[in-house]
């Protein structure tokens, strides 16, 4: 568990560093990126376990991949002050905007996850 929550901590760090050097935008958008993808990547995870039975095995790599790497992955506190942030440098739109931003997109993304994962499995 703690070895996929360091490769998660990595591949945000390296996705989070490839997604700033390529953006325009005053907002963090690597944060957004990372967050988006690991909803999905979790909803995927859940909607691909849903109808499983709960064998000792799918269980486990349920917990790693979704609980370490994920969890690793994914950064809501940074998301979080990365909003205050913008709120307080950009105005209150711009932080607001954000952090719905993240909400609805995070949510829409573990859906499609879900959906796809009970398609696939």
């Amino acid at each position: 568990m703690a070895l996929a929550g360091g490769v998660g901590a990595a591949t945000r760090f390296v996705t989070d560093a490839a997604v700033a050097r390529r953006s325009r935008f005053r907002v963090p958008l690597g944060t957004l990126v990372i967050n988006v993808t690991g909803s999905f990547l979790l909803g995927l995870l859940t909607g691909l376990f849903a109808l499983s039975s709960a064998d000792s095995s799918g269980a486990t790599l349920k917990a790693v991949i979704g609980t370490g790497f994920c969890g690793g992955f994914t950064t809501f506190s940074t998301a979080s002050v990365e909003s205050v942030r913008l709120w307080l440098a950009e105005g209150r739109a711009t932080g607001f905007g954000y952090a719905a931003t993240t909400l609805v997109l995070g949510v829409v993304a573990a859906a499609t996850g879900i959906g796809v994962g009970q398609l696939l499995g």
